[in-house]
């Protein structure tokens, strides 16, 4: 059995809702264990109500939150880790930093060397930092140690042209809109599902299992 993870930080549901998709395509894949948590929120209630996002964080309440208890067995204790995380100036949110920033003691007895890594993410605008956010998410995971998989143009869904849509070989993606209006099409969500299913296809080959 393959254990994949995926663990996300979503304020609108955008995020959410490729982290759906991207366990959806890791279950397609005979003998895996699919998990899906989401990281610590940082920010007080007072500030997510006027950014509007209290109602939306309900949509996915019922995600388990990563805690740092939870580490040595979600984290350290998977075959494959895949991250999601919005855009914020180009890289990852401060709530998925922080839950990196906090691994140190498993990554000083390399807990995480040899294992999979992934990452899809969201912005706002078709060019908002989404292939620099999954690049500079790779950075951490190299210290880590860790095997990083993309999205191949095997996918090719990532190549068209007749319909606005994220997606690169970095990574699964979809684009918000302006307020978070628009919701991952369904060739976004496509993708994902492909990463997920080909992050654990590989994870399992790596893990011999």
């Amino acid at each position: 059995m393959v254990k994949v993870n995926i663990i996300f930080y979503s304020m609108y549901g955008h995020v959410y809702r490729m982290a759906e998709a991207v366990a959806a395509g890791a279950r397609e894949v005979e003998g895996a264990e699919v998990g899906i948590y989401q990281v610590p929120e940082t920010l007080p209630d007072e500030v997510l109500e006027k950014m509007g996002a209290i109602e939306t964080k309900k949509l996915f309440a019922h995600i388990p939150v990563l805690t740092r208890e939870m580490h040595e067995d979600i984290l350290a204790g998977a075959d494959a880790l895949i991250f999601g995380t919005p855009t914020r100036y180009g890289n990852m949110t401060a709530q998925m930093r922080a839950v990196l920033d906090g691994v140190g003691g498993l990554w000083s007895r390399d807990a995480f060397v040899g294992k999979v890594g992934s990452v899809f993410t969201s912005s706002g605008t078709q060019h908002g930092g989404q292939e620099s956010t999954i690049l500079t998410f790779h950075v951490t995971l190299l210290h880590l140690g860790m095997i990083i998989v993309g999205l191949p143009y095997a996918e090719k869904r990532q190549t068209r042209m007749d319909e606005i849509t994220g997606g690169s070989p970095y990574g699964a993606s979809t684009i918000a809109g302006h307020g978070g209006s628009r919701q991952p099409s369904e060739n976004e969500l496509a993708m994902a599902r492909y990463q997920g299913r080909h992050v654990t296809q590989i994870a399992r080959k790596v893990a011999g299992k």
